[in-house]
């Protein structure tokens, strides 16, 4: 059934990795000039001048993730595709996490100097609501083996 608490959890993950584009997840002063430099998914953005350096590999992925998270929705009929579907998504996050550690590193002062936003901590978000979306497609499935018992 597509309204299994599941949908909730993958919804939610989804919706994580979306507002990833919102929030920067490293920020760091740009020396002694009070300037900052910010680090989104999208690029690099220097606070005063409003001038953003694109990151297109890093844009897409971050899009794809969240399009893969929504539409392992809408597997719902087949329970195990759904679960390693969204194994994979872990997988893929866990590598896009790293992806974006070694991306804050072109701050200057590197990952040392640099302040964690928001955005730092929602791929550790979307991972935690997948794993509870495999919990429960779990459920799931032990809702159906004991009504098939029963018959």
């Amino acid at each position: 059934m597509i309204q299994r608490i599941q949908s909730i959890w993958l919804f939610l993950a989804a919706l994580a990795l979306i507002l990833m584009l919102l929030f920067p997840f490293a920020t760091s002063k740009l020396g002694n000039t009070g300037l900052e430099q910010s680090i989104y998914t999208f690029g690099t953005k220097v606070t005063a001048f409003g001038k953003t350096n694109m990151n297109l590999p890093l844009l897409i992925a971050n899009i794809a993730l969240a399009i893969i998270c929504f539409i392992n929705i809408f597997n719902f009929r087949n329970r195990s595709f759904q679960k390693r579907f969204t194994i994979v998504s872990i997988l893929l996050i866990i590598g896009f996490a790293f992806w974006c550690s070694v991306y804050a590193k072109q701050l200057p002062g590197g990952i040392e100097g640099a302040h964690f936003g928001a955005g730092a901590y929602l791929p550790a978000v979307a991972i935690l609501f997948l794993v509870l979306a495999i919990f429960g497609i779990n459920k799931d499935e032990r809702l159906i083996r004991s009504a098939e018992r029963l018959r």
